[in-house]
Parts: structure tokens; C-alpha cells; sequence
């Protein structure tokens, strides 16, 4: 096959399937109100269906560029877009929670190898500035997959029911499945998975986000004894990467103060933007009376500009100091999250411009720039190592975050989204996550401080 129509069959299918990874998202908070009409129980099961997937996700992403270097870049892109497309096609046949939440977490394993295995199929495939091109689309491409599937999950329930949701990205993942044949093989390196680093990062990941679901729940004795495992855990995990050889996660890039410093503002952003695209579709249908689709469309006003305003970010930061662009960013985005405060179930569009629009703008402006100051903050021979502990640590928090902000509305709701305690748990969330951001940013400031970076540099960005 040429090259040129090698390349750009690659292209199409990773970016394909990279696509519906944020739909499998989105669709599942847009239909939370449904399933939970459909198939009732507590509150904590329903979070199952988004958490489930959001932390295997988080913590399979860890394992899989290793598995992946291991076993071979191709194989494991193939295993996961077939695991996710049986597991969204599965749901069509689901009759209970239980099941709907195993299809879930099949799924998040899935999307986890997809990045994974995709990624290093590009970085196979591309070198020099094709390759650059190819990651700025792949980061376009999942943005736009992020900004429209709320409207696009609401028009499918709405037009059909909560189920195509799932099934339609896994339809577009089995078209993908017909392409995988023709791409290149790309071989492993023979590097050793570092199985004992897997296991414990995804234990500590998943007792954390069950202590936080199943916490309101169980009473706080089962919860502050699956928080202190969970961070002992993480403890252990630390101490085991430092004497590894070729560790799951390169914990050394954490002494560099910019490079956290951008990590840190990156997770940022996920951890406010997250939960409102879970939760705010179910307030507005619960709460304001709006119906899937329309929903999806309000939320567009929070979702586009994350998709129309990156270049203006590449432009400030042409401009500006960086770090002063990344501030400037997250005061944006903190103040989006205060003025959420204002919503209630008299909500109108116009009156939820301002949050959505502030906090969309923020995320925007950052959208893909953040990554390359990151990792332009490292020596190039570390770039790699570098983006998998920027990638793991913005996913973990981004979880986390979803994981925190459903255990508070569960607490302040007695487990039921509606009504007005729904309202007062949402502007509690709102400040939560506003008070989030003002200590980030003071701690990107000090951070930042003293830090002799050359900022107008080319390097620094690239």
C-alpha cells in the first residue's frame, strides 16, 4: 500500500475511534435519568454506570502503553475497540443495573486500550511535523467528541431511547473493527509490563472511587477505611515505581516544578468540567423540565468553546507569559464555577450563559496548549515518559473529581436528583469546585515562581 494512502488510513481509523471514546461518556450522563427511571435502586448504582467506565478507564490507561509496547501497538488497539463495541452492543440486551455497570467497566478497559494502542500506532506511523499534525488532530477530534455528545446523546434517546446511547459509538467502533486488517503492523519493543505496578495503581484507583461512591451509603467507618487503603496504596505504588528499571510510571518527572505545575492545571480544568457534563443534564431534565435533546443543546454553550477557542489560547501565549495564560485560564474557569450559584429551576438559557461560557472559554484557551508547555518543560528523550504521567495524573484526577462531586449530591439529596435539595447540592458542588481552583491557582503560582523558564522559546511548546 502507498504511504500516503497508509497514513491516511490510520489517521482515519484511530481518530475514528478516538471520536466515540467522549460520546460513551456523555451519553451515559444524558441517559442517567432514564436508566434510573427504567431500572430504579439507589442513587449509587446509577453513578456506577458513569464511574465504572471513568475509572477503568483512569486506571487501565496506566497499564496499556505498556502492554502495548510489550505485546504490539496494533494487537492491543484491535483488542480494545473490539472490547468496547461488544460492550456497547451488549447494553442493547441489559435488563438490570448490574449488568449495565459490568458492560460499563468492559468498556472503560476497552477505551483504555484504544488511547493507548493508537497513540503508539501514530507515533509508529508519523515522524517530525506529520506526526505533530496527526496529535493535533487527534486532540481536535476528541474534543469535538467531548463538545457534541451531549446534544448528540440527547437527540438519540430522545428520537430512540436511552440504550442508543451506547450502542451507536459501538456501531461506529465495529466499522472501525473492518479497517484494523488493513493498518501496519506495528511490533512492540520487547519492554517488561510492570504487572506489580498495574495491580497496585488500579487498586488504589478503584477502592478510592468506591469509598467515594458507596460511601454516602455505607456509613463512614467502611468509607474512611477503603480512603486509608486506598492511599496507602498509592503509597506503596510510589515507593515501587522509584526502584523500578522500567517503571509503570516514571514518578521522577514530579521533581520538576513547571512540569507539575502544568500537570496540575490540566487535571484542573477536567476536574470542574467533568461533573457538570455527568450532572447538569440530569438537574436540567430532573429539575428544570427539559427534555434529553434540548438539554444536550443548553450544554453546548459550555462544550463549543472548548472547541473554537485553542487557537486563541496559542496566540496569547505567543504573547504572554505562559504561566500568566494558564492563570488567566483557570480564573476563568474558577469564577465560571462560583457564578453556578445562579442556577436553579427557573433556569433559562441566557441565564446560564455566563457560568457556561466562562468556564468553556477557560478549558479552551488551554485546550491542547497546556500539553506541549508540559511537556516542553522536560528533555526531549523524556518526552515520553513525561506525557503518560501528564495523561494518568489529568484522567485520575478528572475521575476522582466526577467519583467526589456525585458522593456530595448523593449526601446533600438523600440520594435523589430532584426537587431542591438537588438545586442547593448542585451550588455546593459549583463552590466546591470554584474553592478547587482558587488553591490550584495559588499553587500553579508558587510553583511557578522563581522558575527560570524561556518562555518565548519554541522549545518550550513544542
Amino acid at each position: 500500500m502507498p504511504a500516503r494512502k497508509r497514513d491516511a488510513l490510520v489517521l482515519v481509523a484511530v481518530l475514528t475511534s478516538i471520536f466515540v471514546l467522549p460520546l460513551s461518556i456523555t451519553g451515559a450522563s444524558t441517559a442517567l435519568p432514564a436508566i434510573q427511571a427504567e431500572f430504579g435502586g439507589g442513587l449509587a448504582g446509577t453513578q456506577w454506570v458513569v464511574n465504572a467506565y471513568n475509572a477503568c478507564f483512569a486506571a487501565f490507561l496506566v497499564s496499556a502503553g505498556s502492554v502495548a509496547d510489550a505485546i504490539g501497538r496494533r494487537r492491543v488497539y484491535t483488542l480494545g475497540v473490539g472490547l468496547f463495541c461488544v460492550s456497547g452492543l451488549s447494553v442493547l440486551l441489559v435488563q438490570d443495573i448490574v449488568a449495565l455497570v459490568v458492560l460499563r467497566t468492559l468498556g472503560g478497559v476497552g477505551a483504555a486500550a484504544v488511547v493507548a494502542g493508537g497513540a503508539a500506532i501514530l507515533t509508529a506511523v508519523f515522524e517530525g511535523p506529520a506526526r505533530a499534525r496527526a496529535f493535533g488532530l487527534l486532540g481536535t477530534v476528541a474534543g469535538a467528541g467531548t463538545a457534541f455528545g451531549p446534544a448528540a446523546a440527547g437527540l438519540l434517546i430522545d428520537t430512540l431511547d436511552w440504550r442508543s446511547a451506547f450502542a451507536a459509538p459501538a456501531v461506529v467502533a465495529g466499522a472501525v473493527l473492518l479497517l484494523v486488517p488493513l493498518l501496519p503492523p506495528v511490533r512492540g519493543t520487547g519492554r517488561r509490563v510492570d504487572l506489580l505496578g498495574g495491580a497496585l495503581f488500579t487498586a488504589a484507583l478503584l477502592t478510592l472511587i468506591t469509598a467515594l461512591v458507596e460511601g454516602p451509603a455505607r456509613g463512614p467507618v467502611l468509607t474512611v477505611g477503603a480512603l486509608a487503603v486506598s492511599f496507602l496504596l498509592f503509597a506503596v505504588f510510589a515507593l515501587v515505581e522509584r526502584g523500578r528499571r522500567d517503571p509503570l510510571v516514571d514518578v521522577a518527572v514530579l521533581a520538576n516544578r513547571r512540569f507539575v505545575a502544568y500537570a496540575l492545571a490540566a487535571a484542573t480544568f477536567m476536574v470542574v468540567l467533568v461533573p457538570l457534563l455527568v450532572y447538569l443534564p440530569s438537574y436540567l431534565i430532573a429539575v428544570v423540565g427539559l427534555g434529553p435533546a434540548q438539554a444536550g443543546l443548553w450544554l453546548l454553550m459550555l462544550t463549543v468553546p472548548t472547541l473554537a477557542l485553542p487557537t486563541v489560547g496559542a496566540e496569547l501565549a505567543a504573547r504572554l507569559p505562559h504561566t500568566a495564560v494558564v492563570i488567566g485560564a483557570l480564573a476563568l474557569v474558577g469564577a465560571g464555577a462560583f457564578t453556578l450559584t445562579t442556577l436553579g429551576p427557573d433556569a433559562t438559557p441566557l441565564r446560564l450563559l455566563v457560568p457556561f461560557l466562562l468556564i468553556g472559554s477557560g478549558v479552551g484557551l488551554t485546550n491542547g496548549l497546556i500539553d506541549g508547555l508540559a511537556l516542553g518543560t522536560v528533555p526531549a528523550e523524556r518526552a515520553g515518559t513525561a506525557a503518560g504521567v501528564f495523561n494518568a495524573s489529568r484522567l485520575t484526577l478528572e475521575t476522582v473529581s466526577l467519583a467526589g462531586a456525585g458522593a456530595v449530591l448523593a449526601v446533600l439529596t438523600g440520594g435523589s436528583l430532584s426537587g431542591a435539595a438537588f438545586t442547593d447540592a448542585f451550588h455546593v458542588v459549583g463552590l466546591a469546585l470554584g474553592g478547587c481552583v482558587v488553591l490550584v491557582v495559588a499553587v500553579v503560582a508558587v510553583l511557578g515562581r522563581g522558575v527560570s523558564e524561556d518562555e518565548g522559546s519554541p522549545a518550550a511548546v513544542d
